[in-house]
């Protein structure tokens, strides 16, 4: 895995000052956001190699974490996500928690089923999914497991 501790963080001025926020109250504060969860999610530029630091709107489903790759509907994907299709190995931040996972996304009725999910919690989703051609992309977060956790089992 690249070197994912020391990310660039979004260049769109009002994430990068949520993530400012976030990271410097060690997710005290940004973590909840209009109404809301969100969390801190860093992955490796496809083309530069480097770490990128966005904030997403996140859901659960058991120990793994969802985001959804809406970029407000636009008929592109986010950069971020092209990034962990590219490199699935990521970083995430909840609350006070980092963790690296590993990042999939959804097909079928795994889809459906986290979709539903998402979009309970920012009914903009459907919205978002009316207004593009494109499927927007649901993405699982699983956390990596740590070697002596695993060793312990």
């Amino acid at each position: 895995m690249s070197d994912l501790d020391h990310p660039t963080d979004s260049p769109v001025g009002w994430v990068r000052d949520h993530i400012r926020t976030y990271v410097e109250s060690d997710g005290d504060r940004g973590h909840r956001w209009r109404g809301t969860d969100t969390l801190l999610l860093t992955t490796k530029g496809r083309r530069t190699g480097e770490a990128r630091r966005t904030a997403l709107i996140y859901g659960r489903d058991g120990d793994r974490h969802i985001v959804v790759a809406s970029k407000g509907g636009s008929p592109a994907h986010p950069q971020w996500y092209l990034n962990l299709v590219a490199d699935p190995h990521v970083r995430a931040q909840v609350g006070p928690e980092t963790f690296d996972a590993v990042a999939r996304t959804a097909r079928g009725e795994e889809r459906e089923r986290l979709w539903a999910i998402m979009r309970e919690l920012w009914p903009d989703y459907d919205r978002y999914q009316a207004g593009t051609s494109r499927e927007i992309p649901v993405v699982v977060l699983d956390p990596v497991k740590d070697a002596s956790t695993e060793a312990a089992r």
